[in-house]
Parts: C-alpha cells; sequence; structure tokens
C-alpha cells in the first residue's frame, strides 16, 4: 500500500524542471549551446501543463469520492 497518494501535476513538472535543467547542463558542459532565455518557455509551458493536469486529477478524485456510497470509510 502506498504511503501517499499519485500527485501527477508534480510529475509533469518535475520533468519539465528537470530538462530545463538537462539543457542549462549540457550548455555549460559544452555539449550544446543554450540560449540564457530558453528555460523560459519550458518553465512557463511545464508550470501551465502540470496546474491543468493537477486539476484534472482533483476533479477525477473529488468525482470519484462524490460517488462512493455513505458510511465506506476507505
Amino acid at each position: 500500500m502506498p504511503r501517499h497518494e499519485f500527485q501527477p501535476g508534480k510529475l509533469v513538472a518535475g520533468l519539465f524542471l528537470t530538462a530545463g535543467g538537462i539543457a542549462y547542463a549540457g550548455g555549460a558542459g559544452g555539449l550544446w549551446v543554450t540560449p540564457w532565455f530558453a528555460i523560459v518557455p519550458v518553465v512557463f509551458v511545464g508550470l501551465c501543463l502540470a496546474g491543468a493536469v493537477a486539476s484534472v486529477n482533483h476533479a477525477v478524485r473529488r468525482r470519484r469520492t462524490d460517488r462512493r456510497p455513505r458510511g465506506v470509510n476507505s
């Protein structure tokens, strides 16, 4: 049994922030050239998408608990 519930919004945000970090690490290591402003669209799109995913996740979980019959505790 998991100790906490899965939160896909945080996963999406983490993946986009990791991608931005990898882009800068590759630029710092000399593998490719990364302009300083490249992180802005990556972070912006990632946070917007994470917010949308979290909202959908919240709506689905709330609707699922509303359907549960009264008296069920799990």
